[in-house]
């Protein structure tokens, strides 16, 4: 088993930039708005925790300045996010498995309904299930 804080090492800021990279969020807006400039918001994933066989990671939306978060329809966006290949979760959750190891197999994943943390933030809670305990 991997410790928790052996966990927040290897989901370092630095490594989720790179899993879901901040220029993301422009490409995102640009694909479903036709300008990255109309985006109310950033986009970054966190990693919140584990526990037993589930991984605990996020979608932040933060706020543009000049734009309204709570304006925008956070709310339907676990069911866009699941789909659209921009997002693309499916690869998200294939380079977070990739960093936990090859004998552990990921058995599922969802997005969980929006949760508004401040009038500035979001978050889109993205739990994967593993065939295996991982976290202490």
């Amino acid at each position: 088993m991997i410790s928790i804080n052996r966990l927040s090492e290897i989901f370092s800021k630095n490594t989720l930039n790179k899993i879901f990279p901040p220029d993301r969020t422009d490409l995102f807006f640009e694909a479903l708005l036709g300008d990255a400039s109309e985006g109310a918001y950033d986009l970054r994933l966190l990693f919140q925790g584990a526990d037993k066989n589930v991984l605990h990671f996020a979608f932040e939306l933060q706020e543009r300045p000049g734009h309204c978060l709570v304006c925008s329809l956070t709310y339907g966006l676990p069911h866009v996010f699941s789909k659209h290949p921009i997002i693309n979760v499916d690869g998200i959750v294939n380079q977070i498995k990739e960093k936990i190891g090859e004998n552990i197999k990921v058995t599922s994943w969802s997005l969980e309904r929006t949760i508004q943390q401040t009038k500035n933030i979001h978050i889109i809670p993205l739990t994967i299930t593993l065939d295996q305990p991982i976290g202490t």
